[in-house]
């Protein structure tokens, strides 16, 4: 009997996690947190992956050139 109750409490666990998963990603707030979370662990620990990290981030930002009507 202590297994299946086990068993259970795993399996609602486990369904639990998985509804929190799906509406995080439905709602678009999972990928922010995330990377931000890694970031702050990267610049604890990784030093030069944060600073790849920063960097990656800059040129994300950075708006891409635009040629000018006359080069048509």
């Amino acid at each position: 009997m202590p297994y299946l109750i086990a068993a259970l409490a795993l399996t609602i666990t486990l369904a639990a996690f998985t509804g929190l998963a799906r509406w995080s990603r439905k709602r678009g707030t999972a990928g922010s947190g995330l990377s931000a979370a890694m970031a702050a662990y990267d610049e604890a620990y990784h030093t030069t992956a944060y600073s790849s990290h920063q960097e990656q981030r800059a040129a994300a930002d950075r708006k891409a050139q635009q040629g000018s009507p006359d080069d048509l």
